[in-house]
């Protein structure tokens, strides 16, 4: 039996078709709020259920439930904000209003304003990030980037920003219908934002022995400067899952997201968000959801300890890597050999390779994969 939703009930904010075409033909007389893509992909999610129980974004008690409790009003387990910023002059509406909320002059949502509040920044992100310091890319965006008033209330999804990997896209309503079908009381969820190394996939498929399938998830949005594309990912994932990966024990689809690196607090959001998609395990690697050096490597494992109601296993993995002398690879509870003996494997290692056209040793990278990352003139970001 793949996982009951989070808190119950699986969460569809999605316009009837009518009531679709009447608010884009009718757009022009909504008040309209322009959103950012981070917004854009929460207003999807939001709709298709990603993120239930929520049915639209936060207003005050439950913000401030999240960051003092890291649970909803309800007392259901929740981390990360979902909300939208309005500056002063935004704030053109009232409580009770209806307002569309348009990503670059597309209209994706209406939504019902139950709350218009303001908040403190400095809390905000002490106790989302852990940090005030700046130089965290999701501090930066909370104090530089976002307005003085946050606006709650319900949602409905009217249409969603263009998606050109659609192919590679299941909502929560499809993978429990496809988890059913193959016969998986079991699956555990695995979120990627890189091309696949070994060290990836032996933690896949460590967890794949112990659950009916597994359900790869990358994440799709906005990417640092030298990541690989998105594009890219999703053929090496193609190619390592037609070569290496047993049919029907694996499920590769995308989730659109903008990470927002908290750390600990996001690796309980990333598993909330597979638990929607039927999951009922989830894999916590090393610093996972992290950024620079604001959290302790094993940071993100430790906090599920506070969430014994979560409805989805974490599956806890130390850092694997290649020993010459064991000749395989392995992970320091089963490797007794010193570091003189380890190859790491790493993302930053396998990046640069592809940049120079070196060949990567096949206990690094697939051959197939690495094939792919190398026919892109400019697999980069």
């Amino acid at each position: 039996m793949v996982s009951r939703p989070h808190g119950g009930r699986l969460v569809v904010r999605v316009a009837s078709e009518n009531r679709r075409e009447r608010v884009l033909a009718s757009a022009a007389e909504y008040i309209q709020l322009k959103i950012g893509l981070r917004e854009a992909y929460d207003v999807e999610n939001i709709g298709y259920g990603v993120y239930s129980p929520l049915d639209g974004f936060m207003v005050s008690e439950d913000l401030e439930h999240v960051l003092l409790d890291m649970r909803l009003s309800s007392d259901i387990p929740w981390t990360i904000p979902i909300i939208v910023s309005v500056t002063q002059e935004e704030k053109t509406f009232d409580v009770g209003d209806e307002v569309l909320l348009v990503y670059d002059g597309h209209p994706l949502a209406v939504m019902q304003v139950e709350d218009i509040y303001s908040y403190d920044k400095k809390l905000y992100v002490e106790k989302v990030f852990k940090t005030s310091d700046p130089s965290h890319p999701g501090v930066y965006n909370v104090l530089r980037e976002m307005g003085e008033y946050l606006v709650g209330g319900r949602i409905e999804l009217v249409d969603t920003v263009p998606n050109p990997y659609s192919k590679y896209y299941l909502r929560p309503i499809e993978t429990r219908v496809l988890f059913r079908e193959r016969g998986w009381r079991t699956v555990v969820g695995f979120q990627t934002r890189n091309a696949p190394h070994m060290g990836h996939e032996y933690v896949q498929k460590t967890a794949l022995s112990f659950v009916d399938g597994i359900f790869i998830n990358p994440v799709i949005g906005r990417k640092k400067k030298g990541d690989f594309k998105d594009e890219v990912i999703l053929e090496a994932y193609t190619e390592l899952m037609r070569n290496y990966y047993p049919r029907d024990t694996a499920v590769l689809s995308i989730v659109r997201y903008e990470m927002r690196y908290a750390g600990p607090r996001e690796a309980i959001h990333h598993a909330i968000m597979r638990k929607n998609f039927g999951c009922t395990h989830f894999i916590v690697g090393r610093d996972h959801a992290g950024v620079g050096g604001f959290y302790g490597p094993y940071e993100a494992q430790e906090i599920f300890k506070e969430f014994p109601d979560l409805g989805v296993t974490p599956v806890f993995f130390r850092e694997f890597f290649y020993c010459r002398k064991c000749g395989g690879i392995v992970h320091e509870k089963i490797c007794p050999h010193g570091e003189e003996h380890r190859i790491r494997f790493s993302g930053t290692y396998v990046r640069n390779a592809i940049k120079k056209r070196e060949d990567i040793p096949p206990y690094i990278i697939r051959p197939e994969v690495a094939r792919v990352l190398l026919s892109h003139p400019d697999p980069f970001v």
